[in-house]
């Protein structure tokens, strides 16, 4: 993910990480688990494995609701910083893929 995270109880698990790209999994096993704050070095795309929300919280103290659908990626530049929650009442897993040739 970055560098400066503050340690959270989700599960990161990496599938891929090589020169080019990182595919991590992350894993929220119930509402309120939390990546940790974070802020993110490269471009990536986050691969919902499920329907379902996530509350992220950015680093002015606000805080949205993000409704993600099974398999339909979204994109971010680099040098978002936040932490992520999972907003639902159930298990919530994505796939985050970051792009580290992309780093500025």
């Amino acid at each position: 993910m970055c560098e400066g995270t503050t340690a959270g109880n989700a599960v990161a698990k990496i599938f891929i990480k090589n020169a080019r790209t990182r595919v991590t999994e992350w894993r929220f096993a119930k509402r309120g688990d939390n990546t940790g704050w974070h802020k993110h070095d490269y471009d990536y795309v986050v691969v919902p494995l499920q329907d379902g929300f996530l509350d992220i919280e950015d680093e002015t103290g606000k805080i949205s609701r993000a409704e993600l659908k099974t398999g339909i990626p979204y994109f971010r530049d680099l040098g978002v910083t936040h932490d992520v929650r999972n907003g639902n009442d159930f298990e919530f897993a994505f796939m985050e893929i970051e792009f580290l040739d992309s780093a500025r």
